[in-house]
């Protein structure tokens, strides 16, 4: 996909809505400012959340809210998925299909008959500005009707969001028909990760800002975050999940499908077992948009259907048994699910209108604080007799979890246990436990995920050497993981291997430096000692077409977690390659000759 139009659509889209967003906030807050007096309450959240946070965090937190949904609803739109054009005219008209049909007194089933009633009545008025108030107002409800099947996304709006909206939708100039540009159907049509690669744009001149500084903990995702290309997506997961499933049923024909799938010249009998489709656990600890998850969902669809499950059911199974997905950006974390939404209703026409349809297993990890105080009281309440000392360690691993992400390792035990007991003794009724119960349920959620059950893990793990790290980061890497404390991708190598259930597998692009430079050398021994390299695709240079010239050089491989001697993995060298099309192609071209080996 050639991206360079979407990188200058996001890049100015940014620019717009910090814009306008921020002249709307000062208007709003304007001591005689009529909005004041027509909605105190919107206003006065607004103004607690400006002393709280500051004006520009607040400012650029609305304007990716709108970025966020109207990108997302312009992809609906395309693909068909909404019942009814919501940024996007019909061919040959010019405004969105929702409000011309309400001009024509024809509402979708999803705008309530109050804002129906509102709506007929200012179109009514004749007032110069009735077309763009009636679709702002069809608009945040259709928002508020997709916060069901997606709340993660489309949070309910009735607060200072609204408020700051911007006004300029139904022009040429608009930031609708900026995106309806950028997102023709052909690019839509390529699928949801175009989402994500609309992310890493938006926040790119945030990252231009932050490189080559210490990254304060709240500009760690703008610093760090990096597509993959879809071709390294593929590789790691044929060669992690596929791998496995074909271990567990060698006449699979699972392999067919498989572009970049390197066929094993030998096979340990010491493998995870795995019967079921529904028994795979996929985990991306580091998740971003969620672009290996939605390729693991694709392959995993084969695999049921291969096992002889219905097609109209196998989408719900997935988000609710394999997929697992952590992230530390809250933006990034929201795209994931709903790029996993978008995946199931891709091969379930009625996804989004199930009552019992499951929300995408993905944990944004928060920071979860509390107070001696608070941390007695609940013991007090619980007997503290039970998992005393792991609930207090527990709860100060996440006290900057923000910062810290999936490298933390808790230690607590029997999730499931725990939440049996906290349910049997009724905590959650205790109204003055209320507040830090809920801190525990939060505390009990992100462990869970952060606990070693998962079959197969993938990620694309961010890249921060000791220099970029800020003080808490450096300190947390220098104690939790000394061997590998020089950069935040070798850390991650270390956690992923800890993630994975023994005889899983981790697949990985990182950084290649671990592969040569001497403060890698105890990481490296254990590595060897402890797991196995199955494959390795070094790419070098230019395996990124969105990062000019020698500064990103990679590598890209699987491991099993446990040492298998003798084992002979493949190895790819792809250094000379120019560019991930060259890269791809020398891949296959590598297979190819594998393939004929092995015959």
């Amino acid at each position: 996909m050639d991206t360079s139009q979407l990188k200058k659509f996001a890049q100015s889209a940014r620019k717009l809505l910090l814009g306008t967003v921020g002249d709307k906030l000062k208007f709003a807050v304007g001591g005689n400012s009529p909005v004041r007096r027509q909605f105190p309450a919107a206003v006065a959240e607004l103004e607690k959340n400006i002393r709280e946070k500051g004006e520009a965090p607040v400012i650029d937190f609305v304007a990716y809210t709108w970025f966020n949904r109207f990108c997302a609803l312009r992809y609906m739109d395309v693909r068909g998925y909404n019942p009814v054009r919501v940024v996007s005219p019909l061919p040959g008209h010019f405004q969105p299909e929702i409000l011309e049909e309400a001009k024509g007194d024809s509402f979708s089933e999803d705008i309530p008959d109050s804002i129906r009633t509102e709506v007929r009545e200012i179109l009514a008025s004749g007032r110069a500005d009735a077309q763009v108030e009636a679709y702002k107002l069809l608009l945040v409800a259709f928002c508020n009707a997709c916060s069901k099947p997606m709340p993660f996304l489309f949070q309910q709006i009735h607060d200072y969001t609204e408020l700051l909206m911007p006004d300029d939708l139904l022009s040429g100039n608009s930031i609708l028909s900026l995106i309806r540009e950028a997102i023709l159907p052909e690019v839509a049509e390529s699928g949801v990760e175009v989402i994500g690669w609309l992310y890493q744009f938006y926040i790119s001149e945030k990252k231009d800002e932050v490189m080559g500084k210490t990254v304060r903990t709240e500009d760690i995702p703008a610093a760090t975050q990096l597509f993959t290309p879809d071709w390294i997506v593929r590789y790691l997961v044929e060669n992690s999940l596929g791998r496995l499933w074909l271990r567990n049923h060698p006449a699979s024909k699972l392999a067919e499908f498989m572009e970049y799938y390197i066929p094993e010249t030998e096979q340990s009998a010491d493998f995870l077992k795995v019967s079921s489709p529904e028994d795979l656990k996929i985990c991306d600890p580091c998740c971003g948009s969620g672009h290996m998850l939605t390729y693991a969902f694709d392959l995993l669809v084969r695999i049921y259907e291969e096992a002889g499950y219905p097609r109209s059911g196998i989408p719900s199974l997935i988000l609710r048994n394999n997929l697992y997905g952590l992230e530390i950006d809250p933006r990034a974390g929201e795209l994931a699910a709903f790029a996993l939404t978008m995946k199931a209703r891709e091969y379930d026409r009625r996804f989004l209108r199930r009552e019992d349809a499951p929300r995408p297993n993905i944990c944004i990890l928060r920071n979860v604080t509390v107070t001696e105080a608070e941390c007695s009281e609940y013991l007090n309440f619980i007997g503290r007799d039970l998992f005393t000392s792991a609930l207090q360690e527990a709860l100060r691993s996440f006290e900057k979890a923000d910062c810290y992400g999936s490298l933390i390792e808790p230690h607590m035990g029997d999730v499931a246990g725990i939440r049996a007991i906290l349910a049997e003794k009724q905590v959650g009724d205790q109204l003055f436990l209320n507040q830090i119960h809920r801190k525990v349920l939060a505390l009990l959620q992100q462990t869970e995920f952060l606990s070693p059950r998962y079959h197969v893990v993938v990620t694309n793990p961010p890249y921060m050497g000791s220099k970029g790290m800020n003080a808490d980061l450096k300190k947390f890497a220098e104690s939790k993981y000394p061997d590998s404390k020089s950069d935040l991708f070798a850390m991650f190598i270390e956690r992923c291997l800890q993630l994975v259930q023994r005889h899983g597998t981790v697949g990985m692009i990182t950084m290649q430096s671990w592969m040569f430079l001497s403060s890698f050398e105890k990481l490296r021994e254990k590595i060897l000692d402890r797991n196995t390299i199955l494959s390795m695709a070094h790419l070098g240079p230019r395996a990124f077409d969105t990062i000019a010239g020698e500064v990103v050089q990679t590598t890209a491989f699987t491991l099993s977690n446990t040492h298998i001697p003798g084992y002979k993995g493949a190895f790819l060298r792809l250094v000379d390659g120019n560019s991930e099309a060259e890269k791809a192609v020398m891949f296959k071209e590598t297979i190819q000759e594998i393939e004929t080996k092995i015959i």
